[in-house]
């Protein structure tokens, strides 16, 4: 009997045990070859691809058809931890299993490829498949020099005496992709200055165009693009600080205020960006409120307009008449004349302008009486007043 084990390099181990060792032999003979016989199939696929896309016709290419697949059990061996390919027997093709990441298969070996084996039983089978993945361009430039710190400002310092050409710096990066998609290309994207600083394409290298003045602003920012090769490309930013100065106090001094100045800038933003939304939030605010006042009067005219209830009048118990001169209630009022012969006046008595009105406050009983009484005085003719 005889075992056999897979390697990565596609190799094949064998192990004889059992009673028959010339059984053994011969059934090893026969799969060296099967091997040695069946070709060896090769795809090349892109990186990232999705789950479930096609990488090969597997029944095709092996000129096999489907009823072999399903009746020998097709299957695949590997020896790596992850399966990244699935075969589908019930249609003959091979699809991505998992997602496959170059960077992360083969790092820096090129070209990047793994393997596996078909294996079919009945009669047994070993078919090798290797599969190539190709780089896409996922992976943007990484800078390693400068290095971008949050906290601190680095400078690189810059003499008064440099000549056309003094080296500043140099800005250093990597592609973690292969191939083109893996060449850098640096670009001069801003500057304080543009006809003081440039920067080479190829390598990179921050140099000075023309002699360093006296004239010449102290604190230079600069702002470099690095671009890869691939399609679409990608890119990364780097700021460099330069201080043209020949002392380091004068370098402290002045990129100390333009720490102070850049955040004093940052909080200016903020504020002013906090405060236009407050000042929006207040007035959308009014608005809806003014609008929904405007609203509800409106309907509430609209029910009072369409409304057939009449309208009463209500008078308070001892009611006072404000627009007469009279401090009596308002079905009742008296003017009283007078001449400068005390036994002579006038009395004017008003009626109630209806007959037919019924006083329901009890503290006024006393009063409507004693105003009774006082008209049937006023209309005996015996009486000493004349009643006109």
């Amino acid at each position: 009997m005889a075992f056999i084990e897979h390697h990565r390099d596609g190799g094949v181990k064998w192990r004889l045990f059992g009673r028959s060792r010339g059984a053994a032999y011969v059934f090893m003979l026969q799969l060296i070859f099967i091997l040695q016989t069946e070709g060896q199939i090769r795809y090349s696929i892109p990186e990232e691809m999705k789950k479930g896309s096609l990488v090969g016709n597997i029944a095709q290419d092996l000129g096999l058809d489907l009823k072999r697949l399903r009746s020998g059990r097709a299957r695949i061996v590997t020896g790596e931890s992850v399966q990244y390919t699935e075969l589908k027997t019930d249609k003959g093709t091979l699809v991505v299993k998992e997602r496959i990441d170059r960077e992360q298969l083969c790092g820096d070996v090129t070209p990047c490829s793994f393997t596996f084996e078909i294996l079919l039983e009945s009669p047994m089978e070993l078919h090798p498949v290797t599969i190539e993945i190709q780089d896409q361009n996922d992976n943007p430039p990484q800078v390693l020099y400068p290095v971008q710190t949050g906290g601190s400002l680095v400078a690189e310092m810059v003499p008064r005496s440099a000549d056309v050409g003094y080296l500043v710096t140099k800005v250093v990066a990597v592609d973690v992709d292969s191939g083109q998609n893996a060449w850098l290309s640096y670009k001069l994207q801003k500057a304080t200055d543009r006809a003081l600083f440039e920067v080479g394409s190829q390598n990179g290298e921050i140099r000075t165009i023309r002699q360093v003045t006296d004239k010449d602003a102290v604190k230079q920012r600069l702002t470099v693009i690095v671009e890869d090769n691939g399609q679409p490309s990608r890119s990364a930013t780097v700021v460099v600080n330069v201080a043209v100065a020949d002392s380091f106090p004068e370098v402290l001094s002045e990129f100390t205020d333009f720490t102070h100045d850049k955040e004093y800038n940052d909080n200016l933003t903020f504020y002013l960006v906090l405060a236009l939304a407050v000042v929006s939030f207040l007035f959308i605010t009014c608005v809806v409120v003014i609008i929904s006042v405007k609203i509800y009067r409106w309907r509430q005219s609209r029910v009072l307009y369409h409304s057939n209830l009449p309208v009463i009048p209500y008078y308070p118990p001892r009611y006072s008449d404000t627009l007469g001169t009279g401090t009596l209630q308002h079905v009742y009022n008296y003017e009283v004349c007078r001449t400068t012969d005390s036994r002579k006046s006038d009395c004017k008595f008003g009626r109630a302008g209806s007959q037919n009105v019924l006083i329901m406050d009890p503290s006024s009983t006393g009063t409507m009486q004693r105003i009774q009484s006082e008209k049937s005085i006023l209309d005996e003719p015996d009486s000493p007043l004349e009643v006109s």
